[in-house]
Order: structure tokens, then C-alpha cells, then sequence
């Protein structure tokens, strides 16, 4: 079976952490966060960043990855989601998902460039 990819769009604290962590129940997935806040250590208030718990629980990357006085253009987070991405991809499991969690419009299209405007899921 061909791996698959899935992007999980939704504003901060939005409950993506929680869905994500749900499938991961079901499915061999492992998650890319596409949130330009997250890349930096220590930058845990405010920002919805996943807990350690639940980092430990699925493979999580793109987080903790910057000091915060470092910079990360949207172009270089694009080129290394892309990257993992694909190394997922290429795992020899016979089923591998990548999940992207992000709520910036401006990296989910820069990793998802041409992608199908996200669609409002029913509340009922």
C-alpha cells in the first residue's frame, strides 16, 4: 500500500493534538507540526505545544528544534517538513502516515503548496 498524507488544519488549541493522538490509536502514523511557535524550545505557554506525555506516546517532529533566538523562514520549515515527509514515506512498514498539525495557513501552503482549501469538519 502507498503511504499516505494528511493535514490537520485548525486554530491553537483547537483540539488538533487530541485527533491526532486518536488516530495514532488506530493508525501507524507519525506527526510533523507545521506551527511556527512550536520549533522553539521552551516556548511552551500560549502555545498549545503537545506535552512530553504525548510526545512520547507518537513520533512527533519540528518541535524543540530552535533556541528561540534562532529564525526558521517558512521556506527552510517547508524544505524540512518535505524532507520528513518523505522519509516516512519510506518506511518499509507496509503503511505509513505523516500527519501535519498546523494552525499557519502561510507553512501549511508552503508545505502543502496547491493544496485543497481546508474544509470545516460538521460540529454535530
Amino acid at each position: 500500500m502507498k503511504a499516505l498524507g494528511l493535514c490537520l488544519a485548525g486554530p491553537t488549541a483547537s483540539g488538533k493534538t487530541a485527533v491526532a493522538l486518536a488516530l495514532a490509536e488506530r493508525l501507524p502514523l507519525e506527526i510533523i507540526s507545521v506551527d511556527s511557535a512550536l520549533v522553539y524550545r521552551g516556548m511552551d505557554i500560549g502555545t498549545a505545544k503537545p506535552s512530553l506525555t504525548e510526545r512520547a506516546a507518537v513520533p512527533h517532529h519540528l518541535i524543540d528544534i530552535l533556541d528561540p533566538t534562532g529564525s526558521y523562514s517558512a521556506a527552510a520549515f517547508a524544505a524540512d517538513a518535505q524532507h520528513l515527509a518523505g522519509e516516512i514515506r519510506d518506511y518499509p512498514e507496509a503503511f505509513a502516515l505523516e500527519l501535519v498539525r498546523t494552525s499557519s495557513r502561510q507553512r501549511f501552503e508552503a508545505v502543502a503548496p496547491g493544496a485543497a482549501k481546508p474544509r470545516r469538519m460538521p460540529t454535530s
